[in-house]
């Protein structure tokens, strides 16, 4: 088990170090901002929305490693969905960082490397802003995201 854990803190802070999809998006057509107070993350996200379909998807902020690694591997996982797959996605991740079950695991792929985050409530924000973010982007909320 600790082999598993040390694959995951490592799969995180490569994605903290070299994140993905990490810049402004010029073809946004939706966008969004979150902060969490608590910590000092912030992120903007940056959306390709073609009827319900994420085309493109990136980001630009700073944060703590779980943070933006969370915002990293979400990008990743959204690009080519729906609305209502990313939705179903981030309620799989939510339910894994909250420790509410496993979140199915095997759907989550990649993204399970953050079954941890459950063990430290804290930090569940932190795992969480970019996909709250994401969801207003999707919505086309212009209010400005918080984790309070």
């Amino acid at each position: 088990m600790s082999d598993l854990r040390e694959l995951y803190q490592d799969v995180i802070l490569e994605h903290s170090k070299a994140p993905r999809n990490y810049r402004e998006l010029q073809n946004a057509n939706h966008k969004a901002e979150g902060f969490n107070p608590l910590c000092g993350d912030h992120f903007t996200i940056y959306l390709d929305l073609e009827g319900d379909k994420v085309q493109d998807v990136s980001f630009q902020g700073s944060g703590c490693a779980i943070s933006k690694a969370s915002a990293s591997m979400m990008t990743q996982s959204v690009k080519g969905k729906s609305k209502e797959e990313v939705e179903r996605i981030f309620e799989r991740f939510h339910k894994l960082v909250t420790g509410e079950g496993n979140g199915d695991r095997e759907a989550l792929g990649k993204l399970a490397v953050f079954a941890g985050v459950s063990e430290f409530p804290v930090r569940v924000k932190c795992a969480t802003l970019a996909w709250h973010t994401l969801q207003a982007a999707l919505d086309g909320k212009q209010e400005k995201i918080t984790t309070e």
